[in-house]
């Protein structure tokens, strides 16, 4: 369920805020074992995804290095190959 969070912060461009928000819902989805809520826990759901998307943000506008920014795709590449090293090559 939460393998698509994945790290937003140092990268160039700066993680969206649709990344962000995307990442927020993986990981209440993981905390509330929901995939989708009922309608009776969807306020709740929706209010838990806009408070960890908000603080998620925060935290990434507040945290810095010095490290040289990352490239999205060399970190792609990078996935696949470890894929790759792991699972075999795709059939």
């Amino acid at each position: 369920m939460c393998r698509n969070i994945r790290t937003l912060f140092n990268f160039d461009p700066p993680a969206s805020d649709d990344e962000v928000r995307d990442a927020a819902v993986q990981f209440v989805r993981k905390l509330s074992g929901f995939t989708r809520p009922s309608q009776a826990n969807e306020a709740a759901f929706a209010r838990a995804v806009d408070e960890v998307a908000a603080s998620a943000r925060r935290l990434l506008d507040g945290l810095v290095t010095n490290a040289p920014q990352r490239d999205r795709e060399t970190e792609r590449e990078r996935a696949r190959a470890r894929a790759q090293a792991r699972f075999g090559a795709r059939a």
